[in-house]
């Protein structure tokens, strides 16, 4: 719910629910309410606000629960260390085989230990 993703978010930037009311001009009992998912209805205004204010985008705020909910400053980090290790933009067979792998890795833990020692 944007509620949880809004307090996520609000804790990544190191924000008190005081701070995000102030500066986004929005009153701190209606922001926790959001929060606490009490009101999961609020108008595109205040998302778009609370977007701003957070420093991320609407899609980012609006993901549900099923979605990975990644920072743009994780994702940023997360393509720098790749660029660090040798992987560039242009060669996409490399992103390829860790996508690949980590593919892998996962479909391993869904089996468990159990269904591998049969294997």
């Amino acid at each position: 719910m944007i509620g949880t993703n809004i307090s996520k978010i609000r804790k990544q930037r190191g924000l008190t629910l005081s701070e995000l009311a102030e500066k986004s001009k929005i009153s701190k009992s209606y922001l926790s309410n959001l929060e606490r998912n009490l009101n999961d209805n609020p108008s595109i205004q205040v998302v778009e606000k609370l977007a701003e204010v957070l420093n991320t985008d609407l899609a980012t705020l609006l993901q549900t629960e099923g979605e990975i909910l990644v920072s743009d400053k994780e994702w940023l980090d997360f393509v720098n260390e790749l660029k660090a290790i040798g992987l560039e933009r242009y060669n996409l067979d490399e992103y390829k085989i860790v996508f690949e792998f980590i593919r892998w890795k996962n479909s391993e833990k869904e089996k468990g230990p159990k269904a591998r020692e049969n294997e």
